[in-house]
């Protein structure tokens, strides 16, 4: 990432939107039967994510358990390849993408 770019996306966190990784996205979203692939739930889960819901509300929002929503998240971060870290955060690495979509 060159400096220009740095300070953009630090402007826009500053600012209070996002900033998503091109390539993540388009793993995510790549064409079904690719280790990318998110089937509609997922995506859905992802965008309520997105928005800042816990998974409590995710459950209400989809009328799901939350054993249901825990399974579309860990199928997210697997799909991602976001395995767990104490360096980083999987949700928001996971919505960085999205967000970042969003505000282009």
């Amino acid at each position: 990432m060159d400096v220009d770019e740095l300070t953009d996306a630090l402007r826009r966190v500053a600012a209070g939107g996002t900033v998503l990784d091109p390539q993540v996205v388009s793993e995510l979203f790549a064409p079904a039967g690719t280790a990318g692939h998110a089937d509609p739930r997922e995506r859905e889960v992802l965008g309520l994510m997105a928005q800042g819901c816990t998974n409590t509300e995710i459950c209400r929002r989809l009328v799901v358990s939350e054993g249901a929503v825990e399974k579309h998240i860990g199928n997210i971060f697997g799909k991602l390849a976001l395995a767990p870290s104490e360096s980083a955060h999987r949700r928001v690495m996971a919505v960085l993408p999205i967000c970042a979509s969003e505000n282009e």
